[in-house]
This record gives C-alpha cells, structure tokens and sequence, in this order.
C-alpha cells in the first residue's frame, strides 16, 4: 500500500465521503414509494439521467477490457463492442418515448401490458425477475468485482484474501448510499463519479504520451505495426477463432448480427435494463429522447480514446505481457506522480461504485416488483420499499461469493451474449407486431440456454461459431412457435397500441433519423481519432460529413417535437 503517500490518500477519502454525502442527502426522498426509490420519482432530467447511463457503462472492467482487445487486435477490435451503437441509437429514436408512455416501473411490468395478465404471463415475469435481476445481474457485478480485484492485487501488490476485504469494503460503502438514497442518489452520485473517472483517464493518456519512452503521438505511432493503428479492419482471409478476432467476415457478422441479436447490459435491443429504467425516471418524452442520446455520443464518441491511447501506450511499455489488460494499471502505477494516483485509484473506484450501485438498484427493482410484490399478502408500499432494501443487501453479498468462483472476465462477457443470443428481434417486434405473442418471448428466453451450451461443450465450437448458431436456432424456434401457439387477444393489443401511441409515419421518419444518426455518431468517433492522430485531412472531410448529418437530425427532429 506504501504505492501511494499522503496526498493520494487523501484525495481518495474525500471522494468516499463525498460520495457518501450524496447519498445521505437523498435518503429521504427514497422512502415514499417504489417510484421513488426505483425510478427517482420520475422527474430526473435529461442530462443527468445520460450522463448516468454513461457512468454505469464505465465499469472497473472496461478499460482494462479495451487494453486487452488494443494489443490482441488494435484500434479496430473495439468494433466488437462500437457495433452496438446501431442498437442504441434505435433505442434512441424508435423506442425511448414509447417506453416512456408505457408508464411502467419496470421493464417486466410492459410484459402485462403487452401480453395480458395470464398465467403464460405471469410466469414470464417471474422468470425474467429472476434470471435478469438475479442470475444475470450477480453475473456482471461478478465480473466487475473480478476486474476490481485484479487493480487492487496489480496496484497494491496484495494478496488475494486482502483483496477481498477491501472489495468487501468498498461494496458496503456503495450498497450504504444505494439503499439509503434509491435511484435519485445513485444517479446524482453516477454523475459525479463520472467526471472523476474520466478526468483521471484523460489525465493518464495526456501524462503517458508525454513520457519520454512514448514520445508524444508521433513517437507512439512510430513504435507500433500500422495495423495496430487502423480505425477499420484490414481485409484478411483468417477465419475468426477467438472472440476478439476481428477479421471482415466477423467484422460483418457484428455489424450485421450482434446488436440487435442478443440482450447485453446497456445495449438491449429495443431499450430494457438500466436504460430504460434511467428513461422512465425522466421528466417526459423529450427528456427520454434526449437522455439517451447524450448517453450513445458520450458512450460511443467522448469516452473510448483515453482508454485506446493508454492501451497503446501500454504496448510500448510493456511490450511482453501474459495478460495484456494489466499493462493499463502497470501505467498508473509506474508512470504517474503522486496525487495523479490517488485521483486514477479514485477514477477506478467511481467507474466500479456507479456500475454496482445501478446493477443493485436495478435488480432489486425487478425481483422486488416483479416476483415479491405479486405475491405478497401486504400491498403496502412502504413494506416493498423496506423488501427492496433487504434485497440490494442480499444482492450485494451474493455478488462477493459468486466472484470467489470466477476467473475470466471475457468467459463471463462471453456467457451473457450466448445466453441471450437470438432474444433481441423479440424484444424488437413485440412493440411493432402484433404477431408476437407470450410464447414467442418465453421461446426466445429458454431456447439459447439449451442451444448454446450445446453448441460451447458438446460440439466444442469456438464463441463466435456458437452465437450464431444459438442466435439462428432461437430466431427458428420462437418464429415456429409464435405461430402454433394463441394469438395475444386483440383487446390486448388494442389498449397496448392506444397507450404507446405507435404512428406509421413517424416510425418511418424515426427509421430515417436513426440510420443517420448511426453515421453520425460513427463520423463523430473517427472525426475525434483522426484529430487525435493528427489525420488533418480526414478529419477536415469528417466534421463536414458530421456537420450535413447534425443539421438533417435537427431539422428532423425540430420538426417532429422531439426537441
């Protein structure tokens, strides 16, 4: 622990009592109600709903993920997570207001509204309760306490049981303001954490570039293979094995099949998760909308270059590692002075504590509301409020214990989009068509846990190979089944359409202004590279493609009030 002096220390507790404070100071306004406690009250606005959509994005995890696809793959291997912008921005323009009309507290409450209060039902809700804001939930808090061990034991030098203690430690202070304050803490709370955890990671890139062994961009980029630099991957005839492979064909498959095949948290294909809970906690429609695109620019465009530049700059200091992703804390604690530690060390806790406080919320809401709610005999709501504060409490604990079992990040990133693989059409057409029915949706649910499985330890298929069979399997299953299973009662559907107010012709004009938002945002990423890497006469040609693009989308929008 000696790694850090007074000074660093000092900056790190005072960022814990801040963010304690903010919890403590909205304590109050979590106990009226589960809308309260869930969704902030529904009145956050916009700003700071995106930005803490943002912030629970930027876990512990993900820099040290974008470290290890820079060296195995370069630049370039961030498509396997810049694909799913396409989805995100879908959400943006097809499905934010309406899943702010929905008037749900939950994403599993639009279950009764879609496909009626019936057993089928019901039963999917309690299922979906379990398997989202249990089983799955435990697995991604799982692997970002994985990631938060791994900086403790690589920063700190410590052992694996310490390491557990402090981890212990930091999810008590986080589990404290998160039940104490509800969702209306944890997002002012998010957004302090995020300009901490981007502050510190702009500081890390600017710092580390300026060392004297990288050289500035210049030097960087004299000391690296070509292809590591490239913003699109090159043409190759290697067949994609490994999971961050980005060869054409996979590069294809991405952007053709991912995002909108399979459920993955913060890009759910037609919204779900914390993003629709963050846009049902907003003021109205046009917050809604806006909201979640100030979380697509800021996830997709701001946030990723500080981590690629550290991760290259890695590369050049560490040029001979096993584990590649450690060459981004080796960073901090080799290169940096103190003062700018303490403030890297308290970038990492805020990415961590924002990305545990949302999943704890979260999850609580969905078991809470979704599974104890409809079958308890006390309908009061302050009881639920106290239920929901027990079940953050035993969220929190099952996550430390689920951890101890875990060992790669990537296998469990890996599970989670096998597990969902072929879910998302549904999740897509269930608001557009009236064909799908309660049995499509619980089909599109089981089926991949039966054909991934099969396909990972049976047939011994590599992931890649794995999600697109799963993927096709359950589109094959769910689409035979909707048609041999009951249609969903028209008076149903009615009363659905008439409460989201679906219009043809604005669909049609929101279609548009996602396919051009989606090469605007794509335009913005490069258009920022290319300044970074000082491609003047690129980024002269991106800033006027982004500049036709902005004032289509203006105008477009101006003119449907969504602005």
């Amino acid at each position: 622990m000696d790694v850090l002096n007074f000074l660093d220390w000092s900056v790190i507790l005072a960022y814990l009592c801040v963010a304690m404070a903010i919890g403590l100071y909205f304590k109050n306004s979590s106990k009226q109600s589960l809308e309260h406690f869930f969704l902030g009250g529904k009145n956050i606005p916009w700003y700071l709903a995106g930005l803490s959509m943002v912030a629970t994005t930027f876990a512990a995890d993900t820099p040290l993920l974008v470290t290890e696809v820079v060296a195995q793959n370069g630049i370039s291997g961030n498509w396997i997570w810049w694909n799913m912008a396409i989805g995100g921005l879908l959400t943006t323009f097809l499905f934010a207001k309406l899943w702010k009309r929905a008037d749900v507290l939950t994403e599993l409450e639009f279950i009764d509204l879609r496909y009626g209060k019936n057993k089928p039902a019901r039963y999917l809700k309690y299922f979906k309760a379990l398997y989202l804001g249990g089983l799955m939930n435990l697995l991604i808090m799982g692997w970002v306490n994985l990631a938060m061990l791994k900086i403790l034991t690589s920063f700190f030098s410590l052992d694996a049981s310490t390491a557990y203690l402090i981890l212990s430690a930091l999810m008590f202070i986080t589990l404290t303001y998160a039940s104490l304050s509800g969702l209306k803490g944890v997002i002012f709370t998010d957004v302090f954490q995020f300009v901490l955890a981007m502050v510190g990671c702009i500081l890390l890139s600017y710092y580390l570039l300026g060392l004297e062994a990288i050289g500035g961009i210049q030097g960087l980029v004299s000391q690296l293979p070509k292809e590591k630099l490239d913003f699109i991957p090159q043409i190759t005839n290697e067949h994609a094995t490994k999971a961050f492979t980005i060869t054409w064909a996979t590069f294809f498959s991405f952007v053709a099949m991912q995002w909108w095949a399979s459920w993955y948290p913060g890009a759910e294909p037609g919204g779900g998760g914390y993003v629709a809970q963050r846009i049902m906690s907003t003021k109205n429609e046009r917050h809604a909308f806006l909201s979640t695109f100030l979380f697509q620019i800021g996830h997709y465009c701001l946030r990723p270059w500080p981590w690629i530049l550290t991760a290259l700059c890695a590369l050049v200091l560490y040029p001979d590692l096993k584990d590649p992703a450690q060459g981004f804390v080796l960073a901090m604690k080799d290169h940096l002075p103190n003062g700018l530690k303490g403030l890297m060390i308290v970038s990492f806790l805020s990415a961590y504590m924002s990305t545990i406080s949302t999943q704890l919320n979260w999850g609580s809401a969905l078991i809470i509301n979704d599974f104890i709610k409809p079958l308890s005999k006390n309908k009061a709501q302050t009881r639920h409020v106290v239920y929901g504060k027990i079940s953050t409490l035993a969220l929190a604990l099952c996550s430390i214990l689920i951890t101890t079992q875990m060992r790669s990040i990537k296998e469990m990133w890996e599970i989670l989009l096998g597990c969902g693989a072929g879910l998302g059409l549904v999740l897509i057409l269930r608001w557009y068509s009236k064909h799908i029915n309660v049995w499509s949706e619980i089909s599109a649910s089981l089926a991949p846990f039966l054909i991934y499985p099969f396909c990972k330890k049976i047939m011994g298929l590599d992931h890649t190979s794995s999600f697109f069979i799963t993927t096709l399997g359950t589109t094959f299953c769910w689409i035979i089944i909707t048609f041999i299973t009951p249609k969903t009662d028209q008076n149903i559907i009615l009363n659905f359409y008439k409460k989201v107010r679906i219009d043809k012709e604005n669909t049609l004009n929101n279609i548009t202004n996602w396919i051009v938002a989606v090469f605007l945002i794509y335009a913005t990423l490069f258009f920022i590279g290319a300044v970074i890497f000082k491609h003047y006469d690129i980024s002269l040609k991106l800033v006027i493609i982004m500049i036709l693009l902005g004032l289509f989308l203006f105008w477009s929008t101006k003119k449907q009030k969504a602005l």
